[in-house]
């Protein structure tokens, strides 16, 4: 604090002191610019996209950030952490690393960690990795764990496929 007033105050001395300065930068400013950035990386995070309760959207949303749903959307949505709130009505896919569902959801669920709270209502399937549902909350649909379960469902459905050669292959082996 010292060292930044006088720099700023006499400006003879502060041309005077920054050319010291770049002679021992190898070593020691590299250290403080390093620190410097140190705090500026967790403060780079931007506080959650609030959708406001009368807000209605029709159409998809995406964005590798967090995002907190109050109002209607009409689509389907795609984020790092997504918070469905009590007011909140989504029609659509949901995929997010964490889901935490305070509101009501028609259409599938896709995450990470997914969390229906007691006020939740989710119609549609669950595909996660890990879940948490509380006392109160309704749910009508399947529940699937997969280890990846953000990405899409062709890895199943070519699965599904794979067996179907596999039979299509065992009679051409017994015929040979």
């Amino acid at each position: 604090m010292f060292s930044k007033s006088k720099i700023n105050e006499p400006g003879s001395k502060a041309p005077e002191g920054d050319k010291p300065a770049p002679a021992a930068s190898p070593e020691m400013p590299s250290a403080t610019r390093q620190a410097d950035y140190k705090p500026q990386a967790p403060k780079a995070k931007p506080p959650a996209s609030v959708l406001s309760s009368d807000l209605h959207i029709t159409g998809n949303l995406k964005t590798s950030g967090d995002i907190q749903v109050e109002g209607t959307v009409e689509g389907d949505i795609r984020a790092h952490l997504l918070t469905i709130g009590e007011t909140a009505t989504i029609k659509g896919e949901v995929t997010a690393d964490d889901v935490v569902v305070n509101g009501r959801i028609v259409g599938r669920v896709r995450g990470l960690k997914v969390r229906l709270t007691a006020t939740a209502r989710v119609e549609g399937d669950i595909i996660h990795k890990t879940i948490a549902i509380e006392s109160g909350a309704h749910f009508e649909g399947s529940v699937q764990r997969q280890d990846d379960p953000l990405s899409q469902g062709r890895k199943p459905a070519a699965g599904g496929q794979a067996p179907a050669a596999a039979t299509a292959a065992a009679p051409k082996t017994s015929e040979g």
